[in-house]
């Protein structure tokens, strides 16, 4: 059974919170971003993601788009709508547009304690002409994220 993913999609005018990754492990067997290659090593990816991650036994998405929001960035938000679903690694995701944001954002959690050279984290603010050289992921919610900054 695939674990859901719930996302936190946080918007300061034109832009919106992301994180941007560098990601290596050992074998692409172990890789996500390698997916099924046929290759024996994970070349590296750069990358970056909306906030967000897995949703736990007994937890609602939104609850779990607000905890991993909280954890991974220590703002404090809630949900203001659900504005699409869709997939991340072939799991179902559901992003959520967070209002009321307070704090300011700082990398927290296991981001932060597994930040290392070959599995980085960076938050920054985004506007949509930057997604494509970021390699948000997954890059079918480019799309529809700049349309939400766009209005």
């Amino acid at each position: 059974m695939l674990i859901p993913r719930a996302v936190a999609v946080v918007v300061d005018g034109r832009r919106a919170l992301v994180i941007k990754r560098y990601l290596r492990r050992e074998s692409a067997a172990a890789c996500a971003m390698c997916g099924n290659a046929r290759t024996s090593g994970c070349p590296g990816h750069h990358y970056a993601v909306l906030p967000g991650g897995h949703v736990e036994d007994g937890e609602s998405a939104e609850d779990a788009a607000v905890r991993e929001l909280a954890e991974e960035t220590t703002l404090r938000a809630r949900i203001d709508r659900l504005l699409w679903t869709g997939r991340h690694n072939g799991r179902p995701a559901s992003y959520f547009l967070m209002a009321d944001v307070a704090g300011a954002a700082v990398l927290s959690g296991s981001e932060a304690q597994e930040h290392s050279p070959d599995n980085s984290f960076e938050l920054l603010w985004a506007s949509a002409d930057e997604f494509e050289r970021l390699n948000l992921h997954p890059a079918d919610i480019r799309a529809p994220l700049a349309r939400l900054l766009g209005r």
